[in-house]
């Protein structure tokens, strides 16, 4: 639906999107996944088209952005991290208002109404103002609002940040049934738990891509063992693993501290030793399946 070919963005001095190339497939969800300043929201609002690229293309539908940005615009949904709801209008009366935004004619949008109560559940809260809404409530709406046109494809800049995890997984919910019916979904997400509910995933850093593949693939591509060390004192376990040479990258997980290794036996042996030696009680040092998130961390690391 959307391709990006060598897309490069600069503000100044700044290269927030350095020549990324990404192609969403019809009815799939790719995640964007990168810390503040990774170049996320840039790289949505060019697939928006808001923003143009300083140089390569973008399609969509094999149409060329800078040929045909009005129709671009009239199949993209996008919902920007701060979605711009009118909080003195009510529900029903910020759905409508954005409809006529997109050139809907009053019997279209009631059309549409049926299926943006299904999905959201808002229906009860019709005639309540935007701004008696909750967080959760309110990103509905803007979920909403966005659809109300019936997009081909849905942008979605961090969705749910702030959100409570109940009305995290309803709002994941609502994005699967969208996707049964062919909607093209890209999000970016600071919550690594959201990435790993996506079809793809595009690890990002300094507007580049490290990988852009499976949940599975991009857990796999360290490709070391993690080893998982529980400990009377987690805080000293981690200060003294990231003191040697080989667990730099130590990171405390809890009550657990993580790290991925060369060499599983070698490194349990060693780890144990350096405990012991150190006064620090260990619980156990197993191998254990890495999540995205240590994945993640581990290759951002790497990059630094």
């Amino acid at each position: 639906m959307i391709d990006l070919n060598n897309v490069t963005k600069s503000f100044g001095s700044i290269k927030a999107v350095n020549d990324i190339s990404l192609t969403l497939r019809k009815g799939e969800i790719i995640g964007i996944v990168g810390p503040d300043c990774a170049g996320k929201s840039t790289l949505l609002r060019m697939s928006a088209g808001i923003l143009r690229p300083d140089s390569g293309n973008l399609y969509f539908d094999g149409r060329l952005y800078d040929d045909s940005i009005y129709y671009v615009k009239e199949h993209i949904g996008y919902m920007p991290q701060r979605f711009g709801l009118y909080e003195d209008l009510t529900v029903l009366e910020n759905i409508i208002f954005f409809g006529k935004i997109f050139g809907m004619r009053q019997k279209e949008i009631q059309k549409m109404l049926p299926v943006l109560w299904r999905f959201s559940n808002l229906k009860p809260f019709k005639d309540r103002l935007a701004g008696k809404l909750s967080g959760g409530m309110k990103q509905k709406l803007g979920l909403a609002c966005s659809l109300v046109h019936q997009p081909l494809v849905l942008l979605l800049d961090e969705p749910t940040n702030g959100v409570d995890p109940v009305s995290r997984r309803e709002f994941w919910r609502i994005l699967y049934d969208l996707c049964v019916e062919g909607v093209t979904i890209m999000v970016s997400t600071a919550y690594l738990d959201e990435a790993e509910r996506c079809n793809r995933v595009a690890l990002m850093y300094k507007g580049s891509f490290f990988t852009v593949n499976t949940p599975a693939r991009v857990k796999a591509m360290i490709g070391k063992p993690l080893i998982e060390v529980q400990s009377r004192n987690p805080v000293e376990t981690e200060k003294l693993l990231q003191q040697h040479p080989e667990y730099t990258n130590a990171v405390r997980s809890g009550n657990a501290v993580r790290v991925f290794v060369d060499n599983v036996h070698r490194a349990k042996k060693e780890i144990s030793m350096l405990c012991s030696k150190h006064r620090i009680g260990t619980i156990s040092i197993r191998e254990v399946i890495p999540s995205l998130e240590d994945t993640f961390v581990e290759a951002i690391a790497k990059a630094q």
